[in-house]
């Protein structure tokens, strides 16, 4: 882009329009993921509804190419591309909680941690996630699950209704009744169809919880996985349980005995009797000693934050994801094997579960595919140091094609890593994918929106 076009923007958008040579950019143009270092040609920061559509307009009409950030949580930086304008709502952080009506209204540049703030006043809360830090946007059109998942569902599961500035720069309410076809691909579609401003949530009770993390040895590792993976699936819709290989880091609650030892575990939540939930893991020792057994009762929001002083921004990542319908004794020696050769001390696999109330949804009700995946797996190699970002690449990669062949062939969408092919989009969405690709020709038919996992609009008829 030209200096011309440059301040032709900047006379035009009522925003702040950060360029190349201003102070500002270096800020603007960093995300979560240090991997990721892309420099757009400006960053439009949008305070409102009017702002986005008059920074489309813009972008469009001058045949300019466009990325939307959020929350800057990409973890291949899908919210930045290389001399594109980044329309930013980052400024757009409201959240206005109803507890008449049990719902909240979440701008679209807000984060977990805001919706979480906001909604636990009222001893409510969403599932969303299991980082404060993470995007609300992002994660909720690519589909969202976390803590509450098995008892609430996925957080589209309880998107009721948004509003989008689609590539026209037009505004559209979407919900079951208005553009409900928009709707429906919004929900597990990404940011394929417009640039979705406000998201309204409802909120169920829940206010303390039980937490609990339980560590075992690694030789523990395969027998631990395959109780788990019974153990859990039978379990009732308050018990949450996350599996992970990782390294102990060093610090409370963990002792000093195990600071830096590979082990694998369970991060478990509960929202039944927060007191009960030590009760509710008696049978923990099924799978072998453990090295460490914790349950506490927890504020909501205390959970959700638990790990962002661990994994703050400005690590590098590199992530690949995978659906899991059920936990072979062949992956289960995969895991082992991998599990072994953590390339650092935060790389990590989880498997997180997306059963119980998710799994009860309809498969067509979303663009959601895979509401038959019991769980949906991760692998990220995580560091600070760029001097290993390959290595963390290199081990993600091998993980994941080691595990492709236990897998349902799909992922999370938010899960795609970068420089992975056009096939792995048309996975994640199974059959869904001629019907989004149909909604994408009729809302964004020059797919304007592109910089996300994308779906090409369908040929014109």
């Amino acid at each position: 882009m030209d200096g011309t076009t440059l301040e032709t923007m900047r006379t035009e958008l009522r925003g702040p329009v950060i360029g190349p040579d201003d102070p500002e950019y270096a800020q603007v143009r960093t995300i979560y993921n240090a991997m990721i270092d892309k420099r757009p040609s400006a960053v439009i920061r949008c305070h409102d509804t009017a702002d986005v559509m008059a920074a489309v307009d813009f972008v469009r009409d001058h045949g300019l190419e466009v990325a939307v950030m959020g929350g800057g949580h990409s973890g291949p930086g899908l919210c930045l591309s290389d001399d594109a304008v980044t329309i930013d709502l980052s400024p757009m952080r409201g959240v206005r909680v109803d507890p008449a009506t049990q719902t909240a209204q979440v701008d679209g540049g807000a984060k977990l941690g805001d919706l979480d703030h906001a909604s636990h006043a009222f001893g409510l809360a969403t599932p969303a996630g299991i980082m404060s830090t993470t995007g609300v946007g992002g994660l909720t059109l690519g589909g969202g699950h976390g803590y509450l998942t098995r008892k609430y569902g996925l957080t589209i599961d309880n998107l009721v209704s948004a509003d989008v500035v689609l590539a026209d720069g037009s505004f559209a309410t979407t919900n079951a009744s208005e553009n409900a076809d928009l709707f429906w691909a919004l929900r597990g579609g990404g940011g394929n169809f417009g640039i979705v401003t406000s998201f309204d949530f409802e909120l169920h009770p829940v206010g303390t919880v039980g937490v609990g993390i339980t560590l075992w040895p690694p030789d523990l590792f395969q027998d631990v996985l395959r109780w788990y993976r019974t153990f859990l699936p039978q379990a009732p819709d308050d018990l949450y349980g996350f599996f992970a290989a990782l390294t102990v880091p060093p610090g409370p609650p963990f002792p000093e005995e195990i600071h830096g030892r590979k082990m694998c575990g369970v991060v478990w939540s509960s929202t039944g009797d927060p007191e009960a939930l030590g009760t509710a893991l008696a049978a923990v020792g099924e799978a072998g000693p453990p090295a460490f057994h914790f349950t506490a009762p927890m504020p909501y929001p205390a959970l959700q934050t638990m790990f962002d002083g661990l994994l703050p921004a400005g690590l590098q990542w590199y992530w690949r994801g995978a659906f899991f319908d059920r936990i072979t004794d062949d992956a289960v020696d995969v895991h082992a094997s991998f599990a072994e050769s953590l390339p650092t001390d935060l790389s990590t696999m989880h498997l997180y579960p997306v059963d119980g109330a998710a799994g009860r949804v309809g498969p067509d009700e979303t663009a959601w595919a895979y509401r038959d995946a019991v769980w949906s797996g991760v692998i990220a190699g995580i560091d600070p140091d760029p001097a290993r970002a390959q290595a963390l690449r290199q081990w993600a990669v091998s993980y994941w094609d080691a595990l492709q062949p236990h897998s349902m062939g799909g992922g999370y969408v938010n899960f795609i890593g970068s420089g992975e092919s056009r096939d792995r989009v048309r996975a994640t969405y199974r059959g869904h994918y001629d019907r989004l690709a149909e909604i994408k020709q009729a809302y964004d038919p020059h797919n304007l929106f592109h910089a996300n996992q994308n779906i090409e609009p369908a040929p014109a008829h």
